[in-house]
């Protein structure tokens, strides 16, 4: 009996995949009313510069970053060089 499921199952997937016309879901409808009188304002991929939000320039998060891999790569150098003696 599960395999006669699983096929009348399929069957429905298949033929629902194979619709000429296939509606939107509800929210492409929703936003397609309400982009239609009063359409969104195109968003640029990055920020205006000087809108740091108050927060560091990008040049402060390279800068700990590299600090803190140099103090890594320090500390293992330091740890293998007191090992070998």
């Amino acid at each position: 009996m599960p395999e006669q499921d699983e096929f009348e199952r399929e069957f429905d997937l298949r033929w629902a995949e194979s619709a000429e016309h296939k509606e939107p879901s509800a929210r492409a409808r929703m936003l397609a009313a309400r982009w239609k009188d009063n359409p969104p304002e195109p968003v640029p991929f990055r920020p205006e510069p000087g809108r740091t939000r108050g927060r560091r320039t990008g040049w402060w998060k390279t800068a700990l970053i590299l600090g803190c891999v140099a103090a890594g790569v320090g500390a293992l150098v330091w740890a293998r060089l007191r090992a070998s003696y």
